[in-house]
C-alpha cells in the first residue's frame, strides 16, 4: 500500500484499559503476537485494549474486553475516569496490510482508568482466545518504556491524563 493509500483509511474505534492496583501501578502484559505482526522479535508489552462491537457503549466495550483478555470481570474493577477525547495513532506503513485485513490506518480509542479490587491471582491470561504470554505491575514510566515504539505518544498522552491516580 503506499503511503497516501494508507493516510486515507479510517481508524479502527477501540477502547485502552489502564488498569491499576492498590499502590497506583499500571497493569502490563505482554502480546503473544508482537513478532508476528511487527515482523521481527519483540519484547511487547501493553495495557489491555481492544475494538469496539456495532452499537456498543465504549465503556460496556472497555469491561467486556478486560474481562476477555485478564478474565477480571466488571466486579472486580471500579472505574475512576475516561480520557475526554478519543486518542489516534497510526500502524507503522509496513504492518498496516497485516493487520485488519488492510483497513485501518491505526485506531482511534477512548481510555479507561479502573482500579483492580481483586487479588493477583484472580488475574487469568488463558483465556479462550489468549492475547497476553506474561503480566505484571509497573510504573507509568516503565509502561511508556515497555510499549512499542508507535504507541508511545498515545500512552504518554493516556499518563497524562491519569496521572493523579498513580503511583
Amino acid at each position: 500500500m503506499t503511503p497516501e493509500q494508507i493516510a486515507a483509511l479510517p481508524y479502527r474505534p477501540n477502547v485502552g484499559i489502564m488498569l491499576i492496583n492498590g499502590d497506583g501501578l499500571i497493569f502490563a502484559a505482554q502480546r503473544l503476537d508482537a513478532p508476528r505482526l511487527l515482523g521481527k522479535p519483540v519484547a511487547a508489552w501493553q495495557m489491555p485494549q481492544g475494538g469496539v462491537d456495532a452499537g456498543e457503549d465504549p465503556r460496556t466495550a472497555a469491561l467486556r474486553e478486560l474481562h476477555e483478555e485478564t478474565g477480571v470481570p466488571p466486579a472486580l474493577v471500579q472505574v475512576l475516569a475516561e480520557t475526554p477525547d478519543w486518542l489516534t495513532y497510526d500502524l507503522p506503513h509496513d504492518v498496516v496490510p497485516r493487520i485488519w485485513k488492510g483497513r485501518f490506518r491505526g485506531q482511534k480509542q477512548k481510555w479507561f482508568l479502573l482500579r483492580y479490587l481483586g487479588q493477583d491471582d484472580q488475574i487469568n491470561l488463558d483465556q479462550e482466545h489468549p492475547e497476553f504470554s506474561a503480566w505484571r505491575w509497573i510504573s507509568a514510566d516503565e509502561m511508556i518504556d515497555a510499549i512499542v515504539p508507535f504507541k508511545r505518544d498515545i500512552y504518554r498522552q493516556v499518563v497524562d491524563i491519569f496521572r493523579p491516580h498513580l503511583a
